[in-house]
């Protein structure tokens, strides 16, 4: 290898790549590809809920007025802002701003603990009242028409698998919080954060769907 060469080589490209540059844009295809099926993942769920919610309107109607709109607009508001910290992250990432970067990575963390912590009251309520899936079921203050299990099934289903991706969320936001603090990006290797990123995005963009089918179905 010349010194030319090795000069060249960044400190975090892998030995199968060509360049820094080749590195990033096989780790975004790779990203792309995954979030490509997380949707076909989430659409079965989707496609669940059409199919249900055709079948037992009223169900879904009687059942929509027992959750709580007001901490669900709260968690969409808190995402929402989780993502525009998480795109000015991006941007101090591609300027080599390890500092600010760390500082965003924190907010969006701190955004994601405060909608589970929102969620586990939802889901503590939804316990103490029999509010559950399948034959969990037993709400025995009213009569609702139908097959309120079900409903109850897929919010769980969905809020559920939701909730594991912001718990993996928080994982990963983590792991980029500790490589800021090290300084491991610059102007050149920022790849990682816009991946993950994007992968934020997507669990904000879910919960977006997310919140108008299951709680403003009235």
């Amino acid at each position: 290898m010349s010194s030319s060469a090795h000069h060249d080589h960044h400190p975090f490209q892998q030995h199968h790549f060509h360049s820094i540059e080749q590195q990033s844009d096989s780790a975004k295809m790779g990203m792309w590809l995954f979030l490509g099926q997380e949707l076909l993942f989430f659409g079965g769920l989707f496609m669940a809920y059409i199919l249900f919610r055709w079948m037992y309107p009223d169900t879904w109607m009687a059942c929509a007025e027992h959750l709580n709109t007001t901490m669900g607009a709260l968690n969409t508001v808190v995402l929402i802002f989780s993502s525009l910290t998480m795109a000015l992250g991006v941007r101090e990432a591609q300027l080599g701003n390890n500092k600010k970067l760390a500082g965003y990575l924190a907010v969006t963390i701190f955004c994601a603990c405060v909608f589970l912590v929102v969620k586990y009251f939802e889901y503590t309520h939804k316990i103490h009242d029999g509010l559950l899936p399948g034959n969990l079921y037993a709400y025995s203050h009213d009569v609702m028409p139908g097959r309120p299990d079900l409903f109850f099934s897929i919010y769980f289903a969905m809020t559920g698998l939701h909730a594991i991706h912001v718990i993996a969320g928080i994982v990963v936001l983590g792991w980029l919080l500790k490589r800021a603090l090290r300084s491991d990006f610059d102007s050149k290797y920022y790849n990682p954060v816009e991946n993950v990123g994007l992968y934020w995005h997507l669990v904000d963009l879910i919960w977006i769907f997310l919140f108008p089918l299951l709680y403003l179905v009235r």
